[in-house]
C-alpha cells in the first residue's frame, strides 16, 4: 500500500518538477537511469516493486513528456542512445482476450541501443526492438522488430531499412521542457 501511495505522489506531483536535477532525484527512486540520460517532466512510471531493476535506462537516452513506462509486472530494459518521443506507452502486461477469467499475460520489453521510437507509439509486452530500429508515429508494436528496420502501422511491420552509421550521442537536456 505504501508503494502505491509513493507512486501516486510521484506521478501526480513530483514528475512535474521543472528543475531536472531535482526531478531526476525522484525518478531514480523508481528506476535505474544511466549517465547523461534525460527523463522529461510528465513521464509516468508504473513500478509497484521496490526493485529499481524493473525499469532500466542506459546512457545518453531521451525520454520525452507523456511517456508511460509500465514496469508493474515485466521489466523494461532500455539500451544506450535511445530516443523515445512524446506520448509513447510501453506496457509489460495486458489482459488475455481468450481467458475466461480476464487473466493477465506479461513479458519484458527490451529496447536495444540506438532505437528511435516516434510519437504516440504503443509497445505491447514481450517485445524486443533490435539495434537501431525506428518505429514510426502511431504504430502499435505487437512483434519484435529487426535490427535497423523502420516499422510502422497497426500492427507495426517493416516498411523500410535504416541506412545510418549511428554515430551520434544523444545529449539533450532542455530546461523547462514540457
Amino acid at each position: 500500500m505504501l508503494l502505491h501511495f509513493r507512486l501516486y505522489i510521484y506521478n501526480c506531483f513530483l514528475n512535474k518538477i521543472p528543475i531536472n536535477f531535482i526531478r531526476m532525484f525522484f525518478v531514480r527512486l523508481y528506476m535505474k537511469v544511466g549517465k547523461r540520460s534525460y527523463v522529461a517532466m510528465n513521464v509516468r512510471i508504473l513500478n509497484l516493486s521496490s526493485n529499481k531493476d524493473q525499469i532500466t535506462i542506459g546512457d545518453n537516452c531521451m525520454i520525452n513528456p507523456g511517456v508511460v513506462l509500465d514496469g508493474r509486472i515485466g521489466k523494461i530494459i532500455i539500451g544506450n542512445n535511445v530516443d523515445i518521443a512524446r506520448d509513447v506507452y510501453i506496457y509489460t502486461a495486458q489482459h488475455d482476450p481468450h481467458s475466461d477469467f480476464h487473466s493477465i499475460k506479461s513479458g519484458d520489453v527490451v529496447i536495444e541501443d540506438y532505437v528511435w521510437i516516434a510519437s504516440r507509439v504503443t509497445v505491447l509486452p514481450n517485445i524486443r526492438l533490435e539495434y537501431g530500429c525506428v518505429i514510426a508515429c502511431g504504430a502499435v508494436v505487437t512483434k519484435d522488430i529487426e535490427k535497423l528496420s523502420i516499422a510502422g502501422g497497426i500492427p507495426a511491420k517493416k516498411i523500410g531499412e535504416r541506412r545510418s552509421g549511428l554515430k551520434y550521442t544523444i545529449d539533450y537536456h532542455p530546461p523547462f521542457y514540457t
